[in-house]
Formats: structure tokens, sequence, C-alpha cells
């Protein structure tokens, strides 16, 4: 098991490395933005510009033991941890992320398990569904797969609204409060802006 002051060491070490390179290889390479979450990175770049190929020799080449691969956007759209971000001639959308491997199966509400060991899926599905600016069509289908997931697995719904989807609607007398998971997602988000600011 590793210890629990590994992932304090590799943040404050990936923290000191940005702090040395990123803004050279920015400049260099003509990356627009740069986004990080934990050893997770999110660039844009112009492509007319960039050489992914060259950009990845350059990122390997800052620490042997530390080497980086690269996942290029197909059909203008890119898996980025729980979303997939499409890409617009004027903006980016935002859609939930499932794996092919995806099941719809959580804890069922018929198992012996504690009624709040249950819910902790279902709270972080809807979590989820709230906390990304998703279009109004694609939160609805959305929805709709969280309200199948229940369903599949024996959780007691009461009739809801149209449009209108909220978690207190599960019948679960008093669920347990759970921590704002994308409050602490964005904690651990690193966000560089502006990384050519200085450019002439």
């Amino acid at each position: 098991m590793c210890a629990p002051s590994s992932r304090l060491i590799v943040a404050i070490f990936l923290h000191h490395l940005e702090h040395l390179h990123l803004a050279h290889l920015a400049r260099k390479h003509h990356i627009v933005n740069y986004c990080r979450n934990t050893d997770n990175i999110f660039l844009i770049f112009d492509s007319n510009n960039t050489c992914i190929q060259n950009l990845v020799r350059d990122f390997n080449a800052l620490r042997p033991k530390l080497q980086f691969t690269a996942e290029i956007e197909e059909n203008q759209a890119l898996n980025y941890l729980y979303v997939t971000i499409h890409r617009t001639h004027t903006s980016f959308k935002m859609a939930i992320y499932r794996k092919p491997t995806f099941t719809d199966t959580v804890i069922p509400y018929s198992s012996y398990h504690l009624t709040h060991h249950k819910y902790v899926a279902v709270r972080f599905l809807f979590n989820r569904l709230e906390c990304y600016n998703l279009q109004h069509e694609e939160y609805q289908h959305k929805f709709n797969i969280i309200h199948y997931i229940l369903q599949n697995n024996s959780f007691p719904i009461k009739p809801h609204k149209p449009h209108t989807p909220k978690l207190p609607q599960l019948m679960d007398p008093k669920p347990p409060k759970m921590g704002q998971f994308h409050i602490c997602w964005q904690r651990n988000f690193i966000h560089y802006k502006h990384l050519q600011t200085d450019r002439p």
C-alpha cells in the first residue's frame, strides 16, 4: 500500500515541475490552455502551430522516469476524467462520460447493506449530473439513465415532475449527507490560464 503522504509528495513535485518548465513549454508549443487533475492533463492548442509528437517528446524529456502519453480528440471530442468534451466552432460542450465497460449495477436496495452505503453511489451519480453545465437534452438523457439504474436495482422512486429531477425524490426517510464530491474535485484541479501573457 502507498504511504498516506505519497499523494502530497507527488502534488508538490508536479507543482515544482510546472513552476520550472511550464511557461517555456507553453511558449515553445503555443499551448493556449493547460489544466491538470492529479496526473491527468488537458491541453488546448492550435494544431496548425503545434506538433503533438514534439510536445510529448519535450514533456518526457523533463524527467527520465516520468513519461507522458497523449490522447488526441476524435470527431472533435475527447474523454477527460468523467466528462466528454465536444469542440464546436465557437465553444465547448460537456457530456458525462461512461466507459464501454459501464454496467447499471450498484448496491441493490434489497441487499442487507446499511442504507447510507446503498445511497453513496446514487448520490454520486446525481452530484455529477448537477455539477456539470450540461445541455438540456444531455441532462435529461443522463437523468433517464440514472432513473433506469435505480429501477434495475430496486430503489423506490417517487413520481417526479418532468425536467425537475432532484435527489430528495428518492423514498429514503433520512438519507445521510454525503460530502460535495465536485468541490473536492475542483480543489485538486490545477488550472493555468494566460500562459502566453509574457509573449511579445
